[in-house]
């Protein structure tokens, strides 16, 4: 049986019986369990009911949370000439073209979100075995691959959060942090959870929306009433 420290036990003990809350309640609950030495990560994880194996029932989509996430994001842009001084004058982190690229392929992946200009979706796209599975390859869909690579930087910075369904059929995300204030981060709970509704697809059989748990980065995790988070 595993042992489990005074701080974990005590949130344990907490949660026990708790399930199918309240969105409101639910972040009482996991900030009063908060106690680590760091600002922890709010994260949302939501069971849904398709198969990404077939591109019907693929979900993916972007939200702008009401409240930001609380992460400094680093964003690497590939663009050339203008545009490439466009994105450094919004605040990217990284910019280049085929230098960035070389970069990337060597191992060196010092970003949160990727953007590009069209022109550059060639020099990019020798990156989809490297950007593919962390999530960060741009794509038109949500808004990565843009002539407005201003907007793009800026929505990045501000809190944009995208998502994408992994392949057991769940969406991961971090709305927030510890420190939020409650009524933030029921706002973007309820932002993320109305985003991932949305972004429905048209394969999808069945329930859609199966399991909503939140957590914080150290604590347990607690279950949503589904129908009462969509309804709020």
């Amino acid at each position: 049986m595993a042992k489990y420290g005074k701080r974990t036990t005590a949130a344990r003990e907490a949660f026990a019986g708790k399930s199918e809350v309240t969105i409101e309640e639910a972040v009482s609950l996991i900030k009063a369990s908060a106690k680590a030495k760091f600002d922890e990560t709010i994260d949302i994880a939501v069971v849904l009911g398709v198969d990404p194996r077939h591109a019907d029932q693929m979900v993916r989509g972007v939200i702008a949370l009401p409240n930001g996430t609380g992460k400094t994001m680093r964003v690497a842009v590939f663009a050339r000439d203008a545009k490439a001084e466009e994105a450094k004058a919004a605040g990217a982190d990284i910019v280049g073209a085929e230098d960035l690229m070389e970069i990337v392929q060597g191992g060196t992946i010092d970003f949160d979100r990727c953007i590009a200009t069209p022109d550059m979706m060639p020099v990019v796209g020798r990156l989809g075995k490297v950007l593919g599975p962390r999530n960060l390859m741009p794509n038109p869909k949500v808004g990565t691959v843009t002539m407005d690579v201003k907007s793009a930087v800026e929505a990045a910075k501000g809190g944009e959060v995208q998502f994408k369904v992994e392949k057991a059929g769940v969406v991961h995300a971090g709305v927030g942090k510890a420190s939020f204030d409650e009524a933030k981060l029921v706002a973007n709970i309820k932002a993320f959870v109305t985003a991932v509704q949305k972004a429905k697809p048209e394969g999808a059989k069945g329930t859609y929306m199966k399991k909503i748990a939140v957590s914080s980065t150290m604590g347990p995790g607690v279950t949503l009433n589904v129908e009462a988070a969509l309804a709020s």
